[in-house]
C-alpha cells in the first residue's frame, strides 16, 4: 500500500461503492449513494482534528469539554463530479466553508485544465479537504492542490471513492505530504485514462448527462 494511501474498508463503504459501480444503478440512487459514501469517508477525514476544551453548561453542572479548534474546515469540490460528494461531508460538517475549482480533462493530452476556482480568502487559517470521486491520472488532484497551496491553505487532503495506481503515484510524486483517502485502490488506467475495473463517467452518472 502506498505511503500517501488510506482505503476506508468500512462494510458499508464498499458495499454501496459497489452498488455505484453497477451499470444498471439509475443515477438517483447513483446520487443519493455517493452522498452517503460521502458521509462515511467524511467521518474518515475527520478523525484527526484538534480539539480544544472549553466551559459547557450541562443541565446538572458546568464541565471543560471537548470542541473542535479553530477555524472550521474548508471542503473544496473539484467540478463538477466532487459535489457529489460534497453533500455528504456538509450533513456532517455543516458549518464548514465551501470552495470550487473548475477543471476538466483535455481528451488529446489528459491534462487538466483550468477554467473556475472561488476560494475563501482565509485558507491559511483552515484545513482543506479536497473531494473527487475518481483519482484517475492524477493530473487534475495534481493541478488543484497546486492552486490551494498557492494560496497557502494550513492543510489539505485528498478525498475520492476510486483512486488508480497511476493516480496515487502521480500525486506522491509531486505533493507527498497530501494525505489521500479512498474507497478503493483498483486496478489500473485503460488507454483514454479511465479506472479498470472503476464505474464509469463520475460527473455523467451523477447529473445524467450520458
Amino acid at each position: 500500500m502506498p505511503a500517501n494511501l488510506t482505503i476506508v474498508d468500512h462494510p458499508l463503504v464498499q458495499h454501496k461503492l459497489s452498488l455505484m459501480r453497477a451499470r444498471e444503478t439509475p443515477t438517483g440512487m447513483f446520487r443519493q449513494l455517493m452522498r452517503e459514501v460521502g458521509l462515511l469517508l467524511g467521518y474518515e477525514a475527520t478523525r484527526d482534528l484538534p480539539l480544544a476544551e472549553t466551559e459547557i453548561e450541562t443541565p446538572l453542572e458546568s464541565a471543560m469539554l471537548p470542541v473542535l479548534a479553530g477555524k472550521k474546515l474548508c471542503l473544496v469540490s473539484i467540478l463538477r463530479a466532487g459535489n457529489g460528494l460534497l453533500d455528504g461531508l456538509l450533513e456532517l460538517v455543516p458549518s464548514a466553508r465551501v470552495g470550487h475549482i473548475g477543471l476538466y480533462r483535455d481528451h488529446a493530452t489528459l491534462a487538466a485544465v483550468e477554467y473556475y476556482a472561488k476560494l475563501p480568502e482565509d485558507l491559511p487559517e483552515r484545513d482543506v479537504i479536497l473531494l473527487d470521486p475518481m483519482l484517475a491520472t492524477g493530473n487534475s488532484a495534481v493541478a488543484a492542490v497546486e492552486r490551494l497551496i498557492e494560496l497557502r491553505a494550513r492543510s489539505i487532503k485528498l478525498v475520492c471513492l476510486v483512486a488508480a495506481p497511476e493516480g496515487v503515484a502521480q500525486l506522491g510524486r509531486a505533493f507527498p505530504q497530501v494525505p489521500i483517502l479512498a474507497a478503493a485502490l483498483d486496478r489500473e488506467l485503460n488507454d483514454q485514462g479511465y479506472i479498470l475495473p472503476g464505474l464509469g463517467d463520475a460527473g455523467d452518472r451523477l447529473f445524467g448527462t450520458k
